[in-house]
């Protein structure tokens, strides 16, 4: 049987912990950025955990 393969565009946007947990970066950090706070767009800079609900999800897209 043949190695399965990740969807690649869910290993580009996920990202799993040493703990297992799965983060993702949030979005909004592109462009327009004058128009926004520095507290704002430093609070769109960090990672954050998905829901509960889409963790079999987003395993099943990365093979894990």
């Amino acid at each position: 049987m043949p190695k399965l393969k990740s969807k690649s565009r869910a290993a580009k946007c996920f990202r799993v912990t040493s703990s297992g947990k799965v983060s993702r970066k949030k979005c909004g950090l592109n462009h327009f950025l004058d128009k926004k706070t520095e507290k704002r767009k430093l609070s769109l800079s960090h990672e954050t955990s998905i829901l509960k609900s889409d963790i079999k999800r987003v395993r099943r897209m990365l093979c894990l």
